[in-house]
């Protein structure tokens, strides 16, 4: 999978240290989350961000662990929604995935269930599938290689072959190793990545992984519908191009903005993702496309839209998470669950009549 050239924002750090003269000294080659950068990573501007951000990090800590003090449950709220969609530190961030997305409950009613998963007879089929991808996922994350201690591989190989085992319809397809391995990057955990994948999969995104995957499809239709609605100049040069949408989106919907967007930025949106479910999805792509709509505008064939699609998703726009966040909420105006399965409802009717 192509690598987005961004940028990726670190968490708070825990404690203060003495840092040598130059920026690049001054940050390390690899990201906190295990990630390596680039070579063109401009050291001089992310320390001009992070100087702003590990502010807005501080601030956010401090409120949520206010918030969870003496709280074994979270309920969901109108403070609990603004607090998330302001980002959840990372320190809470398994915490409050697996409690946003009803992971926990799920987890705590089935004792035992997924370590019995592993212990069934595997289908040759699924594991020789899930082995083929597992070098392939993150190679420019050290945590991935079999030289780390501990490796996250073998994990990695636990969740996916769980999960074929525990959905039949879906098995495995590719895709998933990487939502797996965010999963794992954050949890630090078998378990609780097995049962975040589970509510992903089978309730905020059905649909998407399935053979058909007529979820995916649907919801590539229904952006189409919401830009020619909330963005008209750039539906129209999709239009007289002849430019499916599955053609410059499918990796954003397929993958969650994995190697799309920025690696804080992803996870930024992850917890609105688990929060309040898909309708987030819609707002970013919205978001990227309406922001960027002079640029893609001035496309001129197929070739340049895709090269325009791929620009919109790097830079200081999206690096810049919290920002972007704000705006992901105020640039696509109103847009409505009702809306989202209206829509949903009539693009999957017309895509099940064209392939009938």
């Amino acid at each position: 999978m192509e690598k987005a050239n961004g940028a990726r924002t670190p968490q708070q750090p825990q404690h203060r240290i003495n840092v040598p003269s130059t920026a690049k000294e001054r940050v390390s080659s690899v990201d906190p989350y295990g990630f390596e950068r680039s070579n063109d990573f401009d050291y001089e501007s992310y320390e001009e961000l992070m100087s702003e951000y590990l502010t807005v990090l501080t601030k956010r800590s401090i409120k949520w662990s206010k918030l969870l003090q003496g709280k074994s449950r979270l309920e969901k709220n109108f403070k609990v929604k603004r607090y998330v969609r302001k980002g959840i530190p990372n320190e809470h961030r398994a915490l409050i995935w697996m409690e946003a997305s009803g992971s926990q409950e799920q987890m705590e009613k089935n004792p035992g269930y997924y370590h019995s998963l592993l212990q069934l007879q595997h289908d040759p089929k699924l594991v020789e599938t899930i082995r083929t991808d597992l070098h392939r996922t993150f190679p420019d994350n050290v945590q991935f290689r079999k030289t780390a201690e501990p490796c996250l591989q073998k994990p990695l190989y636990n969740v996916l072959l769980a999960y074929g085992h525990h959905n039949k319809a879906v098995g495995y397809c590719q895709g998933m190793n990487f939502i797996a391995g965010y999963l794992l990057i954050i949890t630090k955990d078998e378990e609780k990545s097995f049962w975040l994948m589970e509510a992903l999969l089978s309730r905020i995104l059905p649909d998407y992984y399935t053979p058909a995957m007529l979820g995916l499809k649907t919801d590539q239709e229904v952006l189409g519908e919401l830009v020619k609605v909330k963005v008209p100049a750039v539906w129209q040069v999709m239009n007289e191009h002849n430019v499916m949408w599955t053609l410059v989106v499918s990796r954003w919907f397929i993958c969650l903005f994995i190697d799309v967007l920025p690696v804080e930025t992803v996870l930024r949106i992850w917890d609105c993702l688990f929060y309040e479910g898909s309708k987030i999805l819609f707002r970013v792509a919205l978001t990227l496309i309406r922001h960027n709509q002079a640029l893609i505008s001035q496309s001129r064939n197929l070739p340049d839209i895709c090269d325009r699609f791929k620009q919109i998703t790097r830079g200081a726009f999206v690096e810049d998470c919290h920002p972007f966040l704000q705006k992901i909420f105020k640039e696509p105006g109103s847009l409505s669950m009702a809306t989202i399965t209206k829509l949903r409802a009539a693009c999957r009717a017309r895509i099940v009549a064209e392939e009938s």
